[in-house]
């Protein structure tokens, strides 16, 4: 075992040395355990597409400290780890690279384009992987999975048989969200919307054998080719003449009624409606009650197709910029308003979304929603911060019947067969090739695919195994904590509740860590347009993954968003230094001897204090991490390594350290048990340079071969020692005083005085007459009940007030001299720019932040002249 450090910790060279070994040694491999209880945790699978970037990075650093923790407290924690197919960016990705080659999907055939995809993904699918192994994570590796392997079809084909046989999967028409770029339906929860400035357009339609006419006002007047009626509310006094009367619907010259429904807001514009069932869900539910055509006008890339005539061809857009200017051409244009609206986005490719009808899956979600609402409520799941459960309640309170199918070839393909004889439709678990209504062999699987988060729904129970009833799936489900942000609480985790209690009788997991967004140093989020995104595998590269770490978790509180900037990173290095520097600096003085981290027989008044802190530390890390304030956690870290252990408990120490002999080894021994023990509660957040620095620590072979399966540190009524603790803070705290009254007045530590310490308490600040010498600069102490010394400079403290003598310090005269001509100068710099901004001519001419800048100059010079005053006051 080596007993030196190098001088400079070098993150470049020893991360990759390390991962390599916990992965050689299997250390993040989870068995089924009798003995242990388990800890479980799913990953959420990235896509196969993706590459690390900053909300990954938190993610995966939340989601590795935790189980790192529960890993270290005995319990057999699983992290299971896997990637997602992504079948709409990963077919994108596919069909574009054909592009290049000149190839189309429909050129080469269905089973061409697959083997391409699996290519791809053999190829490209296992970058974020390794990008994540880079970070640290430690995840069971030997269990990783993907939502297309053979286990998770099985398990996708078995729960759409059996909501199929529940009758809680259909096919049928409805309103659904197309993306014409992507040329495939997409739910609701995929639909983003945004605030755009658009237009009513008010029109006039003519009213069949009379001179009359109805206005209707659309933001969409190329749907006009797909009216089948004109609406008005049945109570509306205006309108109750004409129901039942014929319009001839501009431009096409077609007869639609006039019909009355509740649907229609009176109050709102005209109060007549134009109804296009098959490109407005709410337009459908009339056609429905109604009995109206359905007449869809849109091909599936978004053009207009031959139900509309002389448009038919054209681009949705450029068919919305002719039927306009066609109907001020024949005068049904009346007028055109400005109009900001929310529309629908594909949360793809941004594209504005086209609500059309179309034969779809769909999955009835109301019997589903219910018991995943209960649950909810019940406490059975429950979110951190417990804010996030209105979102969750919210959406799936007003849910709809989600689609499920999807236009596409890379995916779970929908396990549907019709025979092409008789169409007699088969749901089945396997491939059907014979009609069992006409025998035929003429059977074909729909084409569809199914959404990606239908298979990402079941993550947590079909990885496990399921529909088998594995040994892992009764050990380690239901799963513990699922770590996620705020955005996809719809998308993906409701989606797991629902299908868990539907397929398994209990919830997925039982509390979900919700984690905001990284934004950048200004708050703003991370964009290629704003171009403000910071690669975390740069900063890994630069400055080491246990920093990237360390910064990201530094005042992370569930839920909220946090900012990421330099000045962060720069202190999470400064800090990893500060601990390298004071392990280097115990392993320099340690002797051989020392072959164990057990605390010595004899302990000072110091060892008491710190380890009273250190034990209270272990409480309240342990107390953060079991309600997941891992922020908190660190910042506790932080301020006890740096400020008690470091600054003080280290500086203590050197002189029993230098004092050799039972003195030293006592102090040696409290310095290694501080230190390995507390690298144990660092571990989980910076594992890399914590297990490098434990590995050349003392420590005894009970302990294991990695910091990561020693045990986590455990409060200890042992280790409290309330008096000697409280009565060496008031030591400190004396120190701390006046070294701060010594550095306001510049005094330098070289200058030594006389000190007199006036106190109730005087065995516990003469036990500390050494610490006085050394770190306040003292020359001479002495202690009593009261004192009356004139001239003396008083710091004062809740236990003692200290005097030490002005001549001690500095000479009087000099000092009046110096604060003098430190006042002239001052007076100067108030009087040179304060000329400046009372200058109206630089004022009127200088930009808002130069002059707001001179007036913060100003102020930062007052403030400056009133210490000099209050300095030559006391002096005086």
């Amino acid at each position: 075992m080596s007993r030196e450090l190098d001088k400079v910790y070098n993150p470049q060279a020893t991360e990759g040395k390390i991962y390599a070994n916990w992965i050689e040694n299997n250390y993040f491999h989870a068995e089924v355990n009798s003995k242990k209880k388990p800890y479980t945790i799913v990953i959420p699978p990235p896509n196969i597409t993706g590459k690390l970037h900053m909300g990954h990075a938190l993610d995966q650093t939340l989601q590795d400290s935790i189980i790192r923790y529960k890993r270290m407290q005995g319990y057999s924690a699983l992290w299971l780890p896997g990637t997602d197919h992504a079948s709409i960016a990963t077919e994108a990705k596919i069909v574009n690279a054909m592009k290049e080659e000149g190839l189309t999907k429909e050129g080469i055939g269905r089973e061409k384009f697959l083997e391409r995809a699996w290519q791809w993904k053999e190829q490209y699918g296992g970058t974020i992987v390794e990008q994540l192994k880079k970070l640290g994570s430690s995840c069971d590796w030997e269990r990783e999975r993907f939502t297309l392997d053979e286990g998770c079809n099985k398990a996708v084909n078995e729960v759409f048989v059996r909501l199929y046989e529940k009758g809680l999967i259909y096919r049928g028409e409805r309103i659904i969200n197309w993306c014409p770029h992507c040329k495939t339906s997409i739910s609701d929860a995929e639909v983003e919307y945004e605030e755009q400035a658009g237009h009513f357009w008010h029109i006039r339609y003519p009213i069949v054998g009379s001179d009359e006419y109805l206005e209707i006002a659309t933001t969409r007047p190329e749907t006009l080719l797909g009216d089948t009626a004109v609406a008005v509310n049945p109570n509306d006094e205006r309108y109750k003449h004409l129901i039942g009367k014929m319009l001839l619907l501009p431009l096409v010259n077609r007869e639609i009624p006039i019909i009355a429904d509740d649907y229609v807001d009176i109050e709102f514009g005209t109060g007549c409606v134009k109804i296009t069932p098959a490109h407005d869900p709410n337009d459908f539910e009339v056609g429905l009650r109604h009995n109206l055509p359905i007449i869809n006008v849109m091909n599936d890339d978004g053009t207009i197709n031959d139900k509309g005539g002389i448009y038919s061809g054209q681009d949705r857009y450029e068919a919305r910029k002719n039927i306009v200017s066609d109907l001020e051409k024949g005068g049904f244009l009346v007028q055109v308003k400005d109009y900001s609206h929310n529309v629908g986005t594909c949360y793809r490719c941004s594209s504005t979304v086209e609500p059309r009808v179309s034969k779809q899956w769909f999955v009835k979600m109301k019997t589903l929603a219910e018991p995943a609402i209960e649950a909810v409520k019940e406490g059975k799941t429950k979110f951190i911060p417990e804010r996030f459960d209105k979102t969750y309640f919210h959406w799936m309170e007003g849910i709809r019947d989600w689609c499920i199918s999807r236009q596409l070839w890379w995916g779970h393909r929908i396990p549907a067969y019709y025979c092409e004889d008789c169409g007699e439709l088969v749901v089945s678990r396997t491939a059907v090739d014979t009609c069992p209504k006409c025998s035929s062999k003429r059977m074909v699987q729909d084409p569809d695919t199914l959404d990606t988060w239908f298979s990402s729904a079941l993550w947590p129970f079909s990885t496990l195994g399921w529909p088998e009833k594995t040994p892992e799936l009764d050990y380690f489900y239901p799963t513990d904590t699922l770590v996620t942000g705020y955005d996809i609480i719809f998308f993906w985790v409701a989606r797991m509740i629902f299908s868990a209690i539907e397929h398994t009788g209990e919830v997925p997991f039982n509390t979900v860590l919700i984690h905001g967004l990284v934004r950048d140093a200004q708050g703003r989020k991370m964009s290629k347009s704003l171009g403000n995104g910071i690669d975390p595998l740069e900063i890994i590269e630069k400055y080491g993954a246990d920093t990237l770490r360390f910064t990201l978790l530094t005042g992370n509180a569930p839920g909220n968003d946090m900012r990421f900037s330099d000045d962060k990173v720069l202190a999470s290095r400064n800090f990893a230094n500060k601990l390298w520097n004071a392990s280097r600096f115990i392993l320099m003085n340690l002797s051989d001897e020392i072959k164990d981290t057990n605390l010595p027989e004899t302990l000072t008044t110091e060892d008491k204090w710190v380890l009273t802190l250190y034990n209270n530390l272990i409480r309240e890390v342990t107390e953060n991490m079991d309600k997941f304030e891992l922020g908190m956690a660190v910042q506790k870290l932080y301020d006890f390594i740096w400020d008690i252990f470091c600054d003080w408990y280290i500086e203590v120490t050197k002189a029993r350290l230098n004092a050799g002999g039972e003195t030293a080894i006592n102090a040696q021994k409290v310095l290694c048990y501080i230190m390995n023990n507390t690298l144990k509660l660092l571990h989980p957040f910076m594992p890399f340079i914590t297990e490098e620095i434990w590995q050349n620590l003392p420590h005894s072979a009970e302990e294991g071969k990695t910091i990561m399966l020693a045990d986590f540190p455990v409060y200890s009524d042992g280790l409290n020692f309330e008096k000697e603790s409280k009565d060496f803070q008031k030591i400190i705290d004396m120190i701390k005083a006046i070294r701060n009254c010594r550095s306001e007045m510049n005094i330098p530590p070289s200058k030594k005085a006389k000190l007199f310490i006036e106190t109730n308490e005087q065995d516990v600040f003469e036990n500390g007459k050494p610490f006085f010498e050394r770190l306040a600069s003292a020359n001479e102490i002495n202690i009593a009940n009261e004192f009356n010394i004139e001239g003396a400079v008083q710091v004062i403290t809740t236990h003692a007030r200290a005097f030490i003598p002005m001549n001690e310090l500095i000479d009087r005269e000099k000092e009046m001299q110096r604060l003098l001509k430190e006042k002239e100068k001052c007076q100067e710099d108030i009087d040179f720019v304060s000329k400046k901004l009372n200058n109206e001519g630089f004022v009127a001419k200088a930009p808002a932040k130069l002059i707001e800048a001179e007036k913060a100059k100003l102020d930062g010079h007052l403030d400056r002249m009133k210490k000099i005053v209050e300095s030559i006051e006391a002096l005086n």
